[in-house]
């Protein structure tokens, strides 16, 4: 066993080469098993201990993804000023999600690639993870309205900016832009029909 192997004796080992297929998928590099585990500075063999293949290996690119879209969006919610309204919250929460894509699109694209698998539990639990919190603050800005379909109808908006901008149908303004942008899309769909605003 080499040095680098040894240390990821106590467990982290599936962290480390998590991290390594991010860096790499993000960088633009080739991507493949041997190349993860040359980033991670660990055996050709090594990533087969936590990932049967390429495509295990995916899913678990997807589910740390969406785990760290979802804590990225409840910090946004967290930090918004005391008293906000829907304008300012669910602007936040469309800035946030939009810039993530930007930011990650290579891990993006993965974690919204593939079709929806009821069998992979744990990247269904992690996507439900990223509803449910766009699911609890319609329910509590709009206790009367169908929060099913408002949560579809926002995280639709949100989602399509974000493809929008990646496939290149938006010009790639700097991100300045790009959050009025989309601070601009939630205040209007919000402000239609006498909607309570900000």
């Amino acid at each position: 066993m080499s040095t680098s192997e040894k240390s990821y004796h106590h467990g982290d080992l599936r962290a480390a080469l998590l991290k390594a297929a991010i860096e790499l998928l993000e960088s633009g590099e080739p991507f493949s098993m041997r190349a993860v585990a040359r980033r991670a500075g660990v055996s050709q063999t090594a990533p087969y201990r936590h990932f049967a293949d390429r495509k295990a290996l995916d899913g678990a690119v997807a589910v740390q993804g969406f785990q760290d879209l979802t804590a990225d969006l409840a910090a946004a919610l967290a930090g918004a000023p005391d008293g906000a309204g829907p304008v300012a919250r669910l602007g936040n929460l469309g800035v946030t999600y939009v810039l993530f894509a930007l930011k990650r699109p290579t891990e993006f694209r993965i974690m919204f690639g593939n079709e929806c698998d009821d069998a992979d539990a744990e990247r269904v639990l992690a996507a439900q993870g990223l509803h449910a919190v766009l699911d609890d603050v319609l329910a509590e800005m709009f206790p009367s309205a169908d929060v099913s379909h408002l949560s579809l109808a926002f995280w639709g908006m949100a989602h399509g900016l974000a493809f929008l901008h990646l496939d290149g149908k938006l010009r790639p303004e700097d991100l300045g832009e790009v959050e009025g942008r989309v601070r601009a899309a939630a205040a209007a769909v919000l402000t239609m029909n006498g909607t309570p605003g900000a």
